[in-house]
């Protein structure tokens, strides 16, 4: 059974605009605006920052016409006459740099990102190979997931209708960059885990931080493990990016890629460290009473309800990543059978380093 945790104390200071191209000012010279998504999570939220003679653009939307004809109206509409010099992109997923090209070449502007998210946005710009290449096969397979599973979801992912075309060049933004905006000096804090090198920007002066997909306000952002780097340990860079946040004035103003613009950022960075270790319980739970579950059925576990093709996708990745973090830090133990299936159990010592970490002593032991 999940044990209930209570909810962070945030602070909204602001109403979202509609998805419509409207906009609201969240400080001098930064406007909050919203590009509408066909999907459970309808929306992602993007920033315009005022330059002296002009504005920043921070992340896109999909790459759909919707998106565009905001972006339109917005520029119309809400830049007081002034241009748009540039665009910012968090990180590479399709939401946040989906219309990448299309801003840059619609306004001839220069396109900023990090080294990692630009090169792994190219790379996933071009159709899912058919049929599936026999390493991310394998991965699947000794994960444990049905093969009816892994077709159904590789049949989704081929027919994703919002990959975006690959943008042909950009400004490289590296760690503890300064980049003046008008009057405002913004730091880049490079976050990993949900992405490979995701950039936050950082007013230390104003204490305004535009998180991305770093820090979301009521949901946890994505951390998975892929059969591009099967061995990968994303949690642990996440839940490192999170202790790096938590060090940033604790009034800072959030403005995150979805849901509100808000206030709270310990409550928040603490209320997602329990929920990592919630999950380390929950695999404990498992494993305890069904020593040698693969990894399907521990997401099963961990994600009861039916998922949808791309779900499994997301929900197998983020277990993965939580039986890696484990893993990693001694707290199970991983074999293979003899049909090729990594199976998982406890480790019969723990170490006491590692469960201290994230402060699991207490659901850990009860299992050990």
């Amino acid at each position: 059974m999940k044990r209930p945790t209570a909810r962070a104390k945030l602070e909204y200071p602001f109403d979202a605009p509609a998805s419509d191209g409207s906009v609201v000012e969240v400080a001098p010279g930064i406007l909050w605006a919203r590009m509408p998504m066909p999907m459970a999570l309808d929306h992602i939220n993007v920033y315009l920052l005022k330059d002296t003679t002009g504005w920043m653009l921070v992340d896109t939307g999909l790459n759909t016409q919707a998106s565009k004809d905001c972006w339109e109206h917005i520029a119309a509409t809400h830049l007081a006459g002034l241009p748009i010099q540039g665009l910012i992109c968090t990180h590479m997923h399709y939401d946040h740099a989906g219309l990448a090209k299309w801003l840059c070449e619609r306004f001839e502007i220069p396109l900023y990102m990090t080294h990692g998210e630009y090169f792994m946005l190219r790379a996933l710009s071009h159709p899912e190979p058919d049929p599936l290449p026999p390493s991310q096969q394998r991965f699947y397979e000794r994960a444990g997931m049905p093969h009816e599973r892994i077709d159904r979801m590789w049949q989704a992912m081929r027919a994703d209708p919002f990959s975006p075309p690959e943008p042909r060049s950009f400004v490289r933004l590296r760690e503890n960059d300064r980049i003046q905006i008008g009057e405002r000096q913004w730091e880049v804090k490079i976050g990993q885990g949900h992405s490979p090198e995701h950039a936050c920007l950082y007013s230390a002066a104003d204490q305004i931080l535009i998180a991305g997909d770093q820090l979301l306000p009521r949901i946890s952002s994505n951390v998975l493990v892929t059969g591009i780097e099967p061995e990968a340990n994303p949690l642990e860079l996440w839940l490192s990016s999170l202790v790096a946040l938590d060090a940033l004035a604790p009034n800072t103003l959030i403005l995150p890629s979805h849901q509100q613009v808000f206030r709270g950022l310990h409550a928040r960075t603490q209320e997602l460290q329990a929920h990592h270790a919630l999950q380390f319980e929950l695999i404990g739970q498992l494993l305890a009473q069904a020593p040698g579950s693969t990894a399907f059925e521990t997401m099963r576990h961990l994600f009861p309800r039916l998922l949808n093709a791309v779900d499994d996708m997301l929900a197998l990745g983020e277990t993965i990543a939580h039986l890696s973090w484990m893993r990693y830090e001694g707290l199970v133990q991983r074999h293979m059978d003899s049909e090729g299936i990594y199976r998982f159990q406890l480790s019969t010592q723990i170490p006491a380093q590692a469960i201290e970490r994230l402060n699991i002593s207490q659901s850990l032991n009860h299992y050990a």
